[in-house]
């Protein structure tokens, strides 16, 4: 369907690319997110991407930053966005602001507040007046800023993009949700282009075809695949169709691959996380990068081409020269058309099935030629060979007029990145030797390297070659040749990490909001928890009972019964079977409950893993009774009879294998039961009572009953090797009379701030601890110039830490989930912020908790 090439005034998207008032031109864009570093390093971080050469940031806007209760909306300080948007505009940076209202973004639920999730008729991410009525909140809100800084009015926002790879999610009318996202946009003055980005290749399912609403695309594909280019192509041409650009709005950070997206036609290229950051306090998320979950550690670095403390790394000079390239060409770049290379092209090292070309403005074509190997190879260019370094991609020209550099000829071919070209010069940067063919004429020049530039003169054309680390450098070249550089940057030394071994230790915990008494355990979030932890405590009747089963816990639980700690649970909501034979009587059971943080994506494997799932205990049931039902289920399908055979659970012999076949037995009990299908390999289908169908993993194979006797039936695909199925029914008592409270961030943040740091018990590390045992620790840590790294070491140990008033992260180290994200078991202390506070608390797994050792490095290093 059509679009609109131009929104509003001063931005133009259409098949040639993206037009501002400056002109056509390619958009190189790096993330950088406000809410994940301090704002005192706000302006440097903006003023490092400026200086990479990137023009632009993408910045997400996290609703549940800014919204931090219902109702309570927090701009100020770390959240002011208007703040660090005006500071970009300083940098001279644009911007494509990110506002959601869903971000993913391995965030506490893809910024998302988490009491959405309270309503049983709000519905996340769909066409659903709950959800939308909170959704115009937000963009009230944070809509308005924007408009007030959008470009080229005054302010650097050049686009905006509504919602955030929609195509991942099961959204019943995504043209609905769209339309009213985009109406509200535009109800707020948005006149830049609105964009949509698929992240997984399905346009209409990202955009719901919505007119106004610019398709965008992110591309994570592995950085050594031959077949990037024609998939990328392929897109390229679909929106040119449309008389659109392509905007690839998230992709690897890998330069070599860049390079390969720009010339297959990408006139925005944003790499994911060029400038890492931290995840503070219950910021992280849980995803699915695990088996199948994980959690998001404190650090968020992904290896862009600035870590999360601000060093800069080599694909940071990659970037710098990727920039040079893009500015040397301009316009001619900017408009350039999709195409294939129009000379034959072969190497003798790894490179594309089919590599990418561009048909430059104004004649010749710049050709892409990725090398993916680990030594030099040669590829030949329309006859000619050239010499490719390992691991690169350099953009190759062919048959481009000289005219606008001051030369009357063609540049035939040139083997080498273009970095920059003036009135008669033109200067490149390799690695290896550079072969330059000006009409009939061959010249090679030899490898440049740091220092000593490589020269020839060809028809009163100078001809220059630069090392890699001298062309990022490189201020201007003289027509005879002679080269000007900015000064080399200065190496800081390298300081030792020092170990803190004298610590104190508070003789005061925490205290706890009372959040009242409940028949059954409420969700964290009902109490008014957040982000945060609670306690769950009730006395229990265990006379005959062998084992309980807790049913979607999460995040974190530590669940003491009888005064024996279990292992800590982590299972993302799944069912989790207790022995407690060692349990008699009536005994007290108390659970202290950890948000780690809300799903960021939306996975049916596990409970916890769904977007807008709840945290807290979830149910305990006593069980009192166990069944195998693994036999006299009734057989349907293939080409069964009636009466229908009765075979075990998965025991039907066909040679349809593959196919579907149902089986159906009454089950139930007195009371609430719970079927468990051990065996599942596959997911599987089960329908109770004719009921619509749910689907069974093999990551949570349960399946809850009311009381009373049903019809279940288990519909699966005909697996002979599966190794076949074994069913077990639970009899159920729910475990009741809950007396919870609450300890939200804030309430623990005021408590680890407000303490006297000289007060309490001087004690040395190592620190041992019971499981369950938890201890508050003051550190007078000075301010650092440069910030440090708190390096833990212990076992069975997570850990909280705080530092200038503010939960700064936390980690966990032992027996844990998976853990994505950055290096998990370091706290970073920003440069300027003083004091450490560690909340430390002993996890029950293999091994003893304890703390053994703190170390402290500059993180500058």
């Amino acid at each position: 369907m059509s679009h609109p090439t131009t929104v509003g005034t001063g931005v133009a998207l259409d098949a040639r690319g993206i037009r501002t008032e400056g002109g056509p031109r390619v958009v190189l864009c790096a993330s950088l997110f406000y809410f994940r570093l301090p704002r005192e390093q706000w302006r440097a971080r903006l003023e490092q991407v400026r200086n990479s050469g990137y023009t632009c940031v993408d910045v997400y806007l996290p609703w549940n930053f800014h919204e931090t209760a219902p109702g309570r909306w927090d701009f100020e300080g770390r959240r002011d966005v208007a703040a660090f948007l005006d500071l970009a505009r300083e940098a001279g940076l644009y911007v494509i602001a990110r506002p959601g209202p869903y971000i993913c973004s391995e965030w506490d639920g893809g910024a998302l507040p988490a009491w959405l999730g309270l309503d049983p008729d709000l519905r996340v991410r769909q066409h659903e007046p709950r959800y939308l009525a909170q959704v115009t909140a937000w963009f009230d809100q944070v809509l308005p800023l924007l408009a007030e800084r959008q470009h080229p009015a005054d302010g650097p926002v050049l686009m905006v993009q509504l919602e955030n790879e929609l195509d991942f999610f099961d959204c019943d009318d995504r043209t609905g949700y769209l339309t009213a996202l985009r109406d509200q946009a535009i109800r707020h003055g948005i006149t830049v282009p609105l964009i949509a980005c698929s992240g997984q290749g399905d346009i209409e399912g990202a955009t719901g075809n919505v007119p106004g609403v610019v398709p965008a695309c992110n591309f994570y594909p592995d950085d050594d695949s031959p077949d990037i280019e024609p998939e990328v192509r392929r897109y390229t041409a679909a929106l040119a169709e449309r008389d659109l650009p392509l905007l690839i709005t998230e992709t690897n950070r890998r330069h070599r691959t860049l390079r390969r997206l720009l010339a297959s036609g990408a006139s925005l290229i944003a790499p994911y996380l060029q400038s890492s950051g931290w995840n503070f306090g219950y910021t992280p998320s849980t995803g699915n990068w695990g088996d199948p979950g994980n959690f998001m550690s404190h650090g968020y670095d992904f290896g862009g081409y600035v870590s999360s403390t601000g060093a800069e790394r080599p694909e940071y000079a990659q970037g710098q020269l990727l920039a040079r390239v893009v500015d040397t060409l301009g316009p001619q770049l900017a408009l350039a058309v999709s195409a294939l290379p129009r000379v034959p092209v072969t190497a003798d090292f790894p490179t594309s099935s089919s590599p990418s070309a561009l048909d430059l403005d104004g004649g010749g074509q710049l050709i892409a030629v990725p090398h993916m190997g680990s030594t030099s190879g040669t590829a030949v260019v329309n006859g000619v060979p050239v010499a490719v370094a390992p691991d690169s991609c350099p953009l190759m020209l062919v048959d481009v007029p000289l005219r606008p550099w001051g030369h009357d000829g063609t540049l035939t071919l040139a083997s080498a990145d273009l970095v920059a070209a003036s009135d008669g010069v033109l200067t490149f940067s390799s690695e290896v030797p550079v072969t330059v063919v000006l009409a009939e004429t061959l010249v090679e020049i030899p490898a440049p390297v740091a220092g000593v530039p490589g020269r020839a003169t060809v028809d009163g054309l100078a001809l220059v070659a630069l090392a890699p680390e001298d062309a990022v450098r490189l201020r201007a070249t003289d027509r005879d040749g002679a080269v000007h550089l900015t000064d080399a940057p200065s190496a800081r030394n390298a300081t030792p990490p020092v170990a803190v071994r004298e610590v104190r230790r508070r003789v005061t915990a925490a205290p706890e909001k009372p959040e009242g008494s409940h028949e059954l355990p409420p969700p964290l979030e009902a109490l008014g928890v957040y982000r945060g932890r609670g306690s769950y405590r009730t006395t229990a009747d265990l006379t005959g009972v062998d084992e309980l089963l807790l049913v979607g816990a999460a995040d974190i639980v530590d669940l003491s019964i009888g005064g024996r700690t279990h292992p800590t649970i982590a299972g993302f909501g799944a069912a989790e079977r207790i022995d407690v034979r060692e349990a008699t009587g009536r005994v007290d059971v108390e659970a202290v409950v950890e948000i780690w943080g809300h799903a960021n994506f939306d996975d049916a494997r596990l409970p916890a893993l769904r977007l807008g799932a709840l945290r807290g205990l979830g149910a305990l049931w006593a069980v009192r009774e166990l069944t195998d039902v693994s036999a006299l289920w009734s057989v349907d399908g293939h080409w069964t009879g009636r009466p229908a055979p009765l075979r075990k659970l998965g025991g039907w012999s066909s040679t349809r294998v593959g196919v579907p076949v149902t089986y159906t037995r009454e089950i139930g009990s007195a009371g609430a039961s719970a079927l468990c299908l051990r065996g599942v390999v596959e997911p599987l289908r089960v329908s109770v009572d004719g009921g619509e169908p749910r689907t069974v993993h093999a990551e949570d194979p349960w399946v809850l009953l009311p009381a009373g006797r049903h019809q279940v039936s288990v519909t699966l695909p005909h697996h002979p090797s599966g190794g076949g199925l074994r069913a077990e029914l639970l009899d159920l008592e729910p475990v009741t009379d809950w007396s919870c409270a609450a300890q939200d961030d804030d309430l623990l943040t005021g408590f680890a701030t407000a303490a006297d740091a000289s007060q309490g018990q001087v004690v040395r590390l190592p620190l041992a601890l019971e499981p369950g045992e938890e201890v508050w620790l003051d550190f007078d840590l000075p301010a650092s110039e440069h910030g440090r790294l708190v390096r833990l070491e212990g076992s069975q140990i997570r850990v909280t830490g705080w530092s200038a008033g503010e939960c700064v992260g936390r980690v966990w180290i032992g027996d844990r989930p998976a853990f994505s994200g950055g290096e998990s078991n370091i706290l970073w202390i920003p440069p300027g912020w003083s004091g450490l506070t560690l909340l430390v608390r002993g996890a029950a797994g293999s091994g003893d908790p304890g703390l053994d050792k703190l170390w402290l490095e500059s993180s500058d290093n």
